[in-house]
């Protein structure tokens, strides 16, 4: 998968950074820096295109997933990962993902499928990866959520209802609400910065 790592500190976690739909591994940097600056950095570009945008997974149309296509992406990802800590020489068990929109899609679906693949999440403005599966354990696993009550692509209830999935799985969940659509505001990721601090500010 195309990505940028940048190293950090060795004590500190690896940030694995997931775009939005037609974005790309350089989007998401600036909120890394702004998060946790002496964090290592693993930025990933999405292996799918639709009409040229990358994406990390196919979609049937707005808010439809192909779930199909979803579970081989998460695997990929997830695989990745193995290998990039390889690579690398990072933590594999120190990866907090941080992820926009389809990016939050396919970081709350590594969090669906596959026990301890990340420490921690911050999903900004996620939805529901899939619905009538059985979670793996999350207890105690740090979650932001941040959502728009006024989100036109990702309803206030779609929100809520990852709460409750994520919570029901023992995850630590914080859902944080905004008023300006699907935009990613700084007032959020001050939010998700003070998330961050509590969970794993003292690490290192």
């Amino acid at each position: 998968m195309k990505h940028i790592y940048q190293e950090g500190k060795a004590n500190k976690p690896t940030l694995l950074l997931l775009h939005g739909t037609g974005g790309t591994e350089q989007d998401l940097l600036p909120i890394a820096e702004m998060i946790e600056p002496e964090a290592s950095v693993l930025s990933v570009r999405g292996n799918v295109s639709e009409n040229g945008m990358p994406r990390f997974f196919r979609r049937i149309r707005e808010g439809v997933f192909d779930e199909e296509d979803l579970v081989f992406r998460t695997k990929e990802l997830y695989e990745f990962l193995d290998e990039a800590s390889a690579k690398y020489g990072f933590n594999r068990d120190n990866i907090i993902a941080i992820g926009y929109s389809n990016g939050a899609n396919i970081a709350g679906s590594l969090l669906f499928h596959y026990e301890n693949a990340l420490k921690g999440a911050f999903l900004h403005h996620p939805m529901v990866p899939r619905r009538g599966i059985e979670l793996p354990d999350l207890t105690n696993t740090p979650v932001f959520i941040g959502a728009g009550d006024n989100d036109p692509i990702c309803p206030p209830e779609e929100s809520k209802e990852l709460e409750k999935l994520l919570r029901e799985a023992g995850a630590q969940v914080e859902l944080h609400w905004e008023s300006l659509g699907h935009q990613l505001s700084r007032g959020e990721i001050e939010k998700a910065k003070e998330l961050y601090d509590k969970h794993f500010g003292n690490l290192g």
